[in-house]
């Protein structure tokens, strides 16, 4: 494997190579304006929507709709819209930010999320001048709401396949759309929705539609298990008349807008997690320290610190992993303006290069909340079974985004897909590694190394990590070929090794950087360290099962042992570090790093 420092340039090369720690950004990085823009949305949450979570979760009418009027009010549903089309034109690391500020706010978050996301993106990466100078400035001040058609009842994953259809009047002036929609977010509320058909029944294509278009109505508001306050309907659509000039992109190029807006959806879905996971964390602390049984306050037990621990070590590397994709795709972006790609093409390209990155990041952000908030429910004990303490909504409504943006278990076969294919266009190098990695399987393993410097005993085991996903996906192509599409186990497992592995590089790359920087990182490198140790496990867990279920005889037992080889681990002591850990966290009463 090639282990020369640098930057990653493409999605996926952090996996065949090493990234320097002191070219990484980390939130501690942030600038003073974006400081202030994430303090602006936390102050808005604690200000405008917690006081009304309940009013929220009864849809009290009107209320959803006001609090977005004054989110655009104070340009959060603006910030990445240009500002000559009514937006704060800030980049995109800024505007990830406002997701996260504002992801603790259960309903109300994924009511902004889809307004400023799949409402709003679409029409503005894609829309003619006409149809962004039409909608886009409403849309940036929130006069106008926005959502997105595309699930169907027998259409989920599977997008492509939507029956909706769309054919051209005899006049030619509009487009007649027939068909249903489901899972609307905003759709009993919205504006404008951006909704997909097919042209003639064969052309994936997406359009405009209004709300009072002739022929469109809605369904009534579905009842969920959470996010209850989000507006959710079926939309209808019977010879709906869409003007001819409100076709979005290119006939027959719908896929391009649905795949597109999904990269950087799934990115700032992980950021709206992340916010969520904060705020779940910050919850259960305190009341950790306010409960108490036996004489004294639930937190000071060791069961509960495991716990409480065990969330922040997962919020710290899912952080990490976050701006550290959010920085290479704002990279990539004014890379590509500066060779003089218009506005839409430089972030759509630039999420395009990073979708391996953004759907690992989907993932892992989803899960780490569900596991907070889980957890969180069991230290309340029975009142985090009552909805008068607000653990109980925050678990009901994260169960949601795991399937929001494409279910978990897509994005878990894509990141394989995605990496397998670029390897096959040349643009990774995955072959040489792997090849190097079989031969050294063959070789004496490597002990010691008097030379060691800071961090280079992490260094190497996420070398080893990236090593033991190269030796089983290689392993798994060689042998399985073209029926490897077929073994979604053995998939899943590749890529639950590298969600692992890019999640604790990007963390250890975070640590590194703090503690060159001067910072006293005690309790960073506790949870580094735990972190590490946890997924060696959790590697070598997934590479055996993997493995076991493709290979046998002399080839399964090589690979077992390489398995072995790379995910070995030093010991390490992960109680007393997990008690540092949460011993910091409850004095601080919140998510402090």
């Amino acid at each position: 494997m090639e282990t020369t420092s640098l930057t990653s340039t493409q999605g996926g090369e952090w996996l065949i190579k090493e990234s320097a720690a002191s070219e990484t950004f980390i939130s501690e990085d942030f600038n003073e304006e974006q400081k202030m823009v994430k303090e602006m949305c936390l102050q808005f949450l604690h200000s405008e929507v917690i006081p009304v979570m309940d009013k929220i979760d009864k849809q009290e009418p009107g209320l959803m709709q006001s609090l977005l009027d004054k989110a655009g009010e104070q340009g959060l549903l603006g910030t990445a819209v240009p500002e000559e089309l009514n937006g704060l034109g800030k980049d995109f690391i800024t505007s990830t930010l406002v997701n996260e500020g504002l992801g603790g706010g259960n309903s109300f978050s994924v009511a902004l999320a889809a307004h400023t996301g799949i409402g709003t993106l679409p029409i503005l990466y894609f829309g003619s001048e006409a149809q962004k100078q039409k909608y886009i400035p409403k849309l940036a001040t929130g006069e106008w709401k926005g959502a997105y058609g595309l699930t169907e009842p027998n259409s989920g994953s599977d997008a492509l396949s939507a029956k909706t259809t769309a054919a051209l009047s005899a006049d030619g002036k509009y487009y007649l759309l027939n068909g249903q929609k489901c899972w609307i977010t905003n759709g009993g509320f919205a504006d404008v929705y951006t909704v997909f058909a097919k042209i003639d029944g064969d052309k994936f294509s997406c359009f405009i539609v209004e709300r009072g278009f002739e022929g469109f109505t809605q369904g009534q508001e579905e009842h969920k298990m959470g996010i209850k306050g989000s507006s959710t309907v079926q939309l209808y659509f019977q010879d709906c008349k869409v003007p001819v000039e409100n076709l979005l992109g290119e006939i027959g190029k719908g896929h391009i807008i649905a795949f597109n807006i999904l990269n950087i959806g799934r990115l700032k879905l992980c950021a709206a997690t992340l916010g969520g996971s904060k705020a779940a964390l910050e919850t259960t602390v305190q009341y950790a320290k306010a409960r108490e049984q036996f004489k004294t306050a639930i937190a000071n037990f060791g069961a509960i610190k495991h716990k409480l621990a065990a969330s922040a070590i997962k919020i710290f590397a899912s952080e990490s992993a976050l701006y550290r994709t959010a920085k290479w795709i704002d990279d990539k972006e004014n890379e590509l303006i500066h060779s003089a790609k218009p506005f839409n093409e430089a972030l759509l390209g630039a999420a395009e290069e990073y979708a391996v990155e953004c759907a690992i990041l989907k993932v892992n952000g989803s899960e780490t909340l569900d596991y907070v908030v889980d957890e969180g429910v069991q230290i309340h004990g029975g009142n985090g079974f009552s909805d008068e303490y607000a653990i109980s909504r925050a678990y009901r409504d994260s169960r949601i985004n795991r399937i929001f943006e494409g279910t978990n278990e897509i994005n878990r076969l894509l990141i394989v897909d995605m990496i397998l294919k670029r390897a096959m266009k040349g643009k990774l190098n995955l072959l040489g590694p792997a090849t190097a990695i079989a031969k050294e399987l063959m070789s004496i393993p490597e002990f010691g190394n008097d030379d060691e410097t800071a961090f280079t005993k992490e260094r190497k085991m996420i070398i080893n990590f990236k090593k033991c996903i190269l030796m089983v996906a290689g392993a798994a192509v060689q042998k399985l070929m073209m029926n490897l599409q077929s073994e979604e186990e053995i998939i899943m497992n590749i890529a639950d090794m590298a969600i692992e592995t890019f999640v604790a590089e990007s963390a250890l790359l975070r640590v590194e950087k703090l503690t060159a920087l001067g910072n006293n990182v005690s309790v960073q490198s506790d949870m580094l360290q735990t972190l590490l140790y946890d997924t060696a496990d959790n590697i070598s867990k997934y590479a055996k099962e993997a493995v076991n279920s493709f290979a046998s005889g002399d080839e399964q037992r090589m690979m077992l042992l390489g398995i072995k080889r790379f995910t070995k681990t030093e010991s390490f002591n992960s109680k007393d570090a997990r008690r540092r850990i949460a011993d910091k966290l409850i004095e601080a009463e919140r998510f402090a790093w």
